[in-house]
């Protein structure tokens, strides 16, 4: 005769006792690799779950993966702290969690003062089995006409708005943090007028930088 299967029961939230965290579905948390070599996984706590004693405790995640993880690889507008939101679910052992950390909007990681490790942000979802990517495109910017990268700084042009690489402008990142005012190429001859013809020019906005 079979075995009945062991009841299991869904815990609304779970103490982590080795890293003295208490988890939660909806928390995002770092997962010990199999290869030690390798960054910890990075994933979303779906449900919790254990067995009818509270013991042998499972987690049902989705996996966020690093750009290096993902068809076509890690690419120059990536971020060193970019993640994606894949379609790939799994469940863990609660035993497998590092730590717990935070996987921002794209909008709210570019606000942060102060990246920290367990911050990292998410802009992509990501198809695992095709490669594809939704959203399929982004806003490009500056003359190689790349996405930002929040990593890099860039400087904005009062004329047209956009926003370029200083190594893309002939320039190096101390010249371009040391700015007041910036026109790209496209604009110059007219920002230059603007700023002769007004009386307020040492009272304009700083050039903004990413």
């Amino acid at each position: 005769m079979a075995k009945p299967k062991a009841q299991r029961r869904t815990l609304e939230s779970y103490s982590v006792k080795h890293i003295s965290k208490t988890i939660k579905a909806g928390d995002c948390v770092l997962m010990r690799p199999s290869d030690p070599s390798k960054p910890s996984y990075v994933a979303k706590i779906e449900r919790i779950e254990a067995d009818a004693r509270g013991a042998n405790v499972k987690i049902h995640v989705r996996w966020y993966y690093r750009p290096e993880e993902s068809i076509g690889g890690r690419r120059q507008f990536h971020g060193s702290k970019e993640v994606f939101l894949s379609d790939h679910f799994d469940v863990q052992s609660a035993d497998t969690i590092e730590g717990k950390c935070t996987v921002h909007s794209f909008k709210s990681y570019t606000k942060l003062d102060a990246v920290g490790n367990d911050d990292f942000f998410c802009r992509f979802e990501y198809n695992s089995s095709s490669g594809a990517f939704n959203p399929d495109r982004v806003a490009v910017y500056c003359k190689c006409e790349m996405p930002y990268n929040p990593d890099d700084l860039m400087v904005q042009c009062e004329g047209c708005s956009d926003w370029f690489h200083p190594a893309c402008i002939d320039m190096t990142v101390e010249e371009a943090k040391r700015l007041d005012h910036f026109f790209c190429e496209s604009c110059s001859a007219e920002g230059q007028k603007k700023l002769q013809n007004s009386h307020s020019a040492s009272r304009h906005s700083d050039t903004k930088v990413f």
